[in-house]
């Protein structure tokens, strides 16, 4: 990339400003720290450290009756963390009316704390719920021991598409104006 060649003149773009930016850099100049934004760089290395959930059933899977909205007990779930990380609620919301089921999680995120939780939760539903959509956070890689004792499919939305469980996002904005993330 760079500038454009037209008829005797260059043509400045902003990849060619950027590549020029970049070089500077690798140069050891301080071009970059100019930017009002800092230098993102194209081709992250991938250095990730998170833990991967096992045996997790993807949302691709999920019967196509889920996405209609159209019967009682298709619940995603999600967990909305406290200030400095410290102290979690579960929510667990309905789909198709807004039903909502919130738990304050003694242990914060952990995923044996919330597997407790859910698993009690969820009890007096048994049978009238039928999957729990969550996100890929570690707190639900408990999720076949909750899929087991509430008998529900459990799956799992794409990383980074939160609009893959839109209800329980909204519905966890509206809690966070009763519940700030001071408290």
């Amino acid at each position: 990339m760079g500038p454009y060649k037209s008829v005797n003149k260059d043509i400045v773009n902003v990849e060619g400003i950027y590549l020029h930016i970049r070089k500077d850099k690798a140069n050891g100049c301080n071009l970059y720290t100019f930017l009002r934004q800092r230098l993102k760089h194209r081709k992250r290395v991938c250095n990730d450290k998170r833990i991967r959930i096992k045996e997790r059933i993807g949302i691709e899977n999920r019967p196509d009756l889920v996405a209609e909205k159209s019967r009682f007990g298709d619940f995603e779930i999600l967990t909305i963390i406290g200030k400095d990380q410290k102290g979690a609620i579960v929510t667990i919301v309905e789909r198709t009316n807004g039903f909502l089921l919130m738990e304050k999680l003694e242990k914060g995120k952990n995923a044996e704390g919330l597997k407790d939780e859910v698993i009690r939760l969820l009890l007096p539903y048994n049978g009238k719920i039928h999957i729990i959509t969550s996100d890929n956070g570690k707190e639900f890689t408990e999720h076949k021991a909750i899929s087991k004792a509430s008998g529900i499919d459990f799956y799992f939305a794409d990383p980074y598409s939160s609009r893959q469980r839109g209800m329980n996002e909204y519905t966890n904005k509206l809690i966070r104006q009763y519940i700030p993330k001071e408290n």
